[in-house]
């Protein structure tokens, strides 16, 4: 099986053209390809962490995590090969970021599954740089044009805003729930009502726009520290701008799971995601759960909604011995674990007297 995406797989079918080229990747990219790739100079911006925690091990300072790209970063580079997302929006907020700092005569290679919607690339570039298809295989397209005229990018212009429960979200494209409060996020908060006393330190892990984060802090005044966390560079910049909107104090990390979190916490809450781009992935989710006590104090809780054929009780219960259904719909289900102190044989047999 081939260590590349489709979409790697047909850019590799067309190495030799880039060989003499300062390549920049960007986009949707979810292999290591720029590390093995033959070109004059090869650099990677991308807004997953993780991605570019895999990339950067290779490519050091060639590669960017970030929201929005440096000038200077691209300042060399005349080949941009960009990975089509599934969410158009996000497409056009990050090909427009990058075609405004490129020079002019910048050659453009786009390349996606269909399933992503890539043909509509066609469109969105056409008035700035119209693009041929030039090769079609592993059920992926491959465009090519150039830079004709410059792109102006206002970033300010693409964000969206919307109220839950009095506290106004702000998000940016590509982050879940940005124009509303997505089904099972509202469970999850449902769950946390009708005496359910939240304090102490509290973690979002896949925190999107800072909804759920934001939304415990203003109903729990006893929460004392509030850390947001995703490996969407949107995501996190979306949740500063709703914790400033709503002037709660957090602290957002770049992290892929735990990576970067540091301490304990009385609750952890989360969303996951079990998708990794269009590809369905498990593992940030059976991270999230496997290492959760690592990052529990004692008695503290780990609450997540999910799918409810996701499997993950199993996991719950390999972890914890134990767990609960909080909440549930014919399709979500909220569970719940507690990191408790396991009881000793000795003691199991008093409490049965």
């Amino acid at each position: 099986m081939s260590a590349f995406t489709p979409a790697s797989e047909v850019i590799m079918r067309h190495s030799d053209e880039f060989i003499s080229r300062r390549v920049l990747f960007a986009g949707d990219l979810q292999d290591t390809l720029p590390c093995q790739f033959d070109a004059a100079d090869v650099r990677v911006h991308t807004n997953q962490y993780h991605h570019w925690q895999a990339i950067s091990r290779t490519l050091g300072e060639n590669a960017q995590f970030g929201l929005l790209a440096d000038a200077n970063f691209l300042s060399q580079s005349d080949t941009l090969v960009y990975y089509w997302p599934k969410s158009k929006q996000e497409a056009q907020f990050q090909l427009f970021n990058l075609l405004s700092l490129l020079p002019i005569g910048c050659d453009i290679f786009v390349v996606g599954e269909n399933r992503s919607g890539v043909r509509s690339a066609e469109a969105v570039l056409e008035d700035v740089g119209p693009l041929q298809k030039i090769d079609s295989a592993r059920r992926c397209g491959l465009y090519h044009g150039r830079i004709e005229k410059r792109v102006n990018f206002d970033a300010s212009a693409w964000w969206n805003e919307y109220d839950c429960e009095g506290v106004q979200i702000k998000a940016l494209p590509s982050v879940f729930s940005r124009d509303g409060l997505d089904v099972g996020s509202q469970l999850l908060l449902d769950s946390l009502e009708e005496g359910v006393i939240v304090q102490g330190d509290v973690l979002d892990v896949g925190c999107g726009a800072g909804v759920l984060a934001a939304t415990l802090a203003k109903r729990y005044p006893k929460i004392t520290s509030l850390t947001l966390s995703d490996v969407n560079a949107a995501a996190l910049e979306s949740s500063r701008a709703t914790l400033a909107a709503n002037d709660i104090k957090g602290t957002v990390i770049a992290s892929d799971v735990y990576s970067d979190i540091q301490g304990r916490f009385n609750l952890i809450i989360s969303n996951p995601p079990f998708h990794d781009g269009l590809q369905t992935s498990l593992s940030a989710a059976e991270a999230l759960i496997r290492s959760a006590k690592n990052h529990l104090h004692m008695g503290g809780k780990l609450r997540i909604v999910a799918n409810a054929f996701l499997p993950y009780p199993d996991w719950l219960d390999a972890t914890f011995g134990n767990h609960e259904v909080i909440a549930q719909t014919g399709r979500f289900k909220v569970y719940q674990a507690v990191f408790t102190r396991p009881t000793s044989p000795d003691k199991k047999k008093k409490s049965k007297r």
